[in-house]
C-alpha cells in the first residue's frame, strides 16, 4: 500500500484522468464510433512535440535562448523575458507547445542561478501567460482552433479585434504580478554558476534534423492538415534513423493522462440525457458552464461537449480561454506544466498545486468579471 500510495503522489494528475476515465466509461458504455470522440490528433501532435523537444534538450538546441537569457542581470528581467517569451510564443505554437519550450529553460536558469525558491511562482506566471498570450490567436490553443473552426463567416481579423482587450489586459498584469513578486528588491542580480554545454560539430546534423522536425510540426500545427498522421510517421522515423535512444526519454505519461481525459469527455458527450440536460442549461450562460464544466473535463473537451447548445459565441470562447485559471485541469496545458515540473522535482507536486493555485485564482479573480462583460460584444 505505501508504494501504491507513493506513485498516486508521483503521478497524482495521472491517477485523477485514469479515474476521470473510468468514471466516463460507466456512465455511458462504448459504442460503435466511439473512437471518433478521441481527439487522436491533439494526442499525435504532443507526441512529435515530445519527441522533437527531448532531442532539443540532448543537441541543447535551444543554446541561443539560453544564451540571450543568461545575459540579463536581474532576477525581474530575466522572468519578464521567460514569461513573455512564453506569452508571445503560445500565440503561435500554440500554448501547450510554449510551455514545453520555456519551463524546462526557466528551471535550468533559475537552478544555475540558485534562485530555485522562484521556479514555482515564474513557472506559475508563465502558466497564466501560455493560457492569456495564446487566446489571441485562432491557432494559440486548441479551443480556440476548434471554435474558430465552426464559426463559419467570423474573419481571422475580426476575431484578434475581439481577443485582443483580454491579452492586452492580461499583459499588463502579469508585469504587474512580476513586480510584486520582486518588490522587495526589483534590481537583485542574479548570477549564473554553469557554462552553457557547447555543440559538439560531429552532433550538427542531429540538430539539423531536429530543427527542421521543429518546423514540420509547426505546420501540422497552424494548417491544420488532415495529414498530421503522415507527419506523425516521419517524426518517428527521423528521429529513429537520427538517435532512437530520444524515444526513452519522452514523457509518455503525459500522452496517457490526455487520452484518460478525452476518453471521459467523450463518454460524455455521448451520453443523451447529459445532452439534453445541456440543452436546456447552456444556452445564455455559455460563459460559466465554459468555466465549470473546464474544471471536470478541461476547456478543450468542455468547448466541444457546449458548442452545439451554444447561442452565445462570445461567451463560450471568452469562458474557455479564462477556465485554465481556476484548476490544473481547466486547461490541459496546466498539466503539462504540472509534468514538466514534477519530473524535476519529484515529490514536489502538492507545492506546485499551492503555488499556482494561489497566482492563478489572483489572476481569474481580477479578470473573470472584465471577461464576462465582453461577452455581450457579439462576434456576429
Amino acid at each position: 500500500m505505501k508504494k501504491v500510495a507513493e506513485i498516486v503522489k508521483k503521478e497524482a494528475m495521472l491517477f485523477v484522468s485514469l479515474l476521470a476515465a473510468i468514471a466516463g466509461l460507466i456512465i455511458t458504455p462504448p459504442k460503435a464510433g466511439f473512437a471518433a470522440g478521441i481527439d487522436w490528433r491533439t494526442l499525435g501532435t504532443l507526441l512529435m512535440m515530445l519527441c522533437v523537444l527531448e532531442g532539443f534538450k540532448k543537441e541543447n538546441v535551444l543554446k541561443p535562448v539560453e544564451r540571450l537569457a543568461s545575459k540579463l542581470r536581474t532576477l525581474t528581467a530575466l522572468s519578464l523575458f521567460l514569461i513573455f517569451g512564453v506569452f508571445f510564443t503560445s500565440m503561435f505554437v500554440t500554448n501547450d507547445v510554449s510551455l514545453i519550450i520555456f519551463v524546462p529553460l526557466t528551471i535550468l536558469l533559475f537552478r544555475s542561478g540558485k534562485r530555485e525558491e522562484f521556479i514555482l511562482p515564474v513557472i506559475s506566471m508563465e502558466n497564466i501567460a501560455a493560457i492569456r498570450g495564446s487566446l489571441l490567436m485562432p491557432f494559440g490553443s486548441p479551443q480556440n482552433l476548434f471554435l474558430y473552426g465552426q464559426a463559419r463567416g467570423l474573419s481571422f481579423f475580426r476575431f484578434i479585434f475581439h481577443m485582443a482587450p483580454l491579452s492586452v489586459m492580461s499583459a499588463i498584469l502579469l508585469v504587474i504580478f512580476v513586480l510584486v513578486l520582486y518588490r522587495k528588491n526589483v534590481r537583485e542580480e542574479i548570477i549564473f554558476s554553469h557554462e552553457s554545454k557547447k555543440w559538439e560539430a560531429d552532433r550538427k546534423p542531429q540538430r539539423i534534423i531536429y530543427l527542421c522536425l521543429f518546423i514540420l510540426v509547426l505546420l501540422v500545427i497552424v494548417t491544420r492538415t488532415g495529414l498530421w498522421w503522415a507527419a506523425l510517421i516521419i517524426v518517428l522515423g527521423a528521429i529513429f534513423i537520427a538517435d532512437k535512444s530520444v524515444y526513452r526519454r519522452v514523457d509518455y505519461v503525459l500522452i496517457f493522462t490526455f487520452l484518460c481525459f478525452f476518453i471521459f469527455s467523450s463518454s460524455i458527450a455521448g451520453n443523451e440525457k447529459i445532452a439534453a440536460f445541456l440543452e436546456k442549461s447552456v444556452a445564455n450562460h455559455e460563459y460559466w458552464w465554459a468555466i465549470g464544466l473546464s474544471q471536470i473535463i478541461s476547456n478543450v473537451p468542455a468547448s466541444i461537449v457546449l458548442y452545439p447548445f451554444t447561442k452565445n459565441f462570445a461567451g463560450l470562447i471568452y469562458g474557455a480561454d479564462t477556465a485554465g485559471l481556476c484548476s490544473l485541469i481547466g486547461s490541459l496545458a496546466s498539466v503539462i506544466n504540472y509534468r514538466i515540473y514534477v519530473r524535476e522535482y519529484p515529490g514536489r507536486g502538492g507545492a506546485f498545486i499551492k503555488t499556482f493555485t494561489l497566482i492563478s485564482w489572483a489572476f481569474f479573480v481580477i479578470v473573470v468579471i472584465p471577461g464576462y462583460l465582453l461577452t455581450r460584444w457579439k462576434f456576429f
